[in-house]
């Protein structure tokens, strides 16, 4: 009798599954994303705008408009107020997310309804940022409740016009984007906090450390990557802050422009269908939000490897 035959177990692959369940991500990656980049650069180089009903180009001009937004445009003090704007509202962010997750995680507390309180912080993020606009330009309106108030109380004898100063409008801008991603920025740092080894603060604390050198000597140096993160996410969305300032200033940037940023300033081209022009802008917006995020990230993870 023949012997029977040894039948090996089949090996099943299953990495083609992987590359097949990642192509529809890449195929609409591909149409709204990669090919309108490479659109946008590409008639970056092309004079290309509306003179009344009448079309003028797609013309190749090479580097003009880029000439123009540095020599004729007001682009740095856009970049400018665009920067400002996102320091004055990330600093006090970071600042009061570090202390609420602190806080959170920390067992020796034993604080109550923290689910409660996590999800009231983190709330504002789920409101769309034309109604917290809306809501802001209404209540620091010139008759508006805030000003109301101050003059019932007997702080100030007239209405103070928030709309009308630089920094007063500049620091409702700041803070309602404080108000809108400070919680999220709690939920990302209390997960990098709670993923710390609880050996390492017990063995401090047994070595006498006190709280805050615990905090600036073990929880901070573990918690540069989450840091990282939140720093080149909160710097990409600071670099496209728009519907804030564009709906409390209706689109003017008032006063004299020291709130009008980056992305309302494409969109005033784009509005005037100048698309060579917003095209070049794109490309420099790119560039600069590209190259902050590098700056951003290699210092703060050489500070975590030093």
């Amino acid at each position: 009798m023949k012997a029977s035959k040894v039948r090996k177990p089949k090996h099943v692959s299953y990495t083609k599954w992987g590359y097949i369940f990642l192509i529809p991500f890449f195929s609409v990656y591909a149409v709204f994303s990669f090919i309108p980049m490479i659109s946008t650069f590409y008639y970056s180089f092309f004079e290309n705008f509306m003179s009344g009903l009448k079309m003028i180009g797609p013309k190749y001009v090479g580097l003009d408009n880029f000439v123009k937004l540095f020599t004729e445009g007001d682009l740095l003090k856009y970049t400018e107020n665009t920067l400002i704007m996102w320091v004055m509202g990330f600093v006090p962010q970071i600042l009061v997310s570090l202390l609420l997750a602190a806080w959170f995680t920390n067992t020796r507390l034993k604080l109550k309804f923290t689910g409660f309180f996590k999800t009231v912080i983190y709330m504002p993020n789920l409101i769309m940022a034309s109604a917290f606009a809306m809501l802001f330009f209404t209540l620091f309106a010139n008759n508006g409740p805030v000003n109301m108030m101050l003059m019932n109380l007997g702080l100030t004898k007239e209405s103070i016009h928030f709309m009308s100063s630089t920094i007063g409008a500049r620091s409702l801008i700041a803070m309602m984007n404080f108000l809108m991603w400070f919680g999220n920025t709690t939920i990302l740092l209390m997960a990098g906090m709670m993923g710390i080894d609880v050996a390492l603060f017990e063995a401090a604390e047994v070595d006498g450390a006190t709280p805050w050198q615990i905090f600036s000597g073990i929880t901070m140096p573990l918690l540069r990557p989450i840091m990282a993160y939140v720093m080149v996410t909160s710097l990409i969305g600071g670099l496209q802050m728009f519907d804030l300032p564009q709906i409390l200033t209706n689109g003017q940037g008032g006063p004299d422009r020291t709130t009008m940023t980056l992305i309302m300033y494409l969109n005033n081209h784009l509005f005037s269908k100048n698309y060579g022009m917003a095209g070049a802008l794109s490309v420099i917006l790119f560039v600069i939000t590209g190259a902050l995020s590098i700056l951003v990230f290699k210092v703060l993870m050489r500070q975590r490897e030093s």
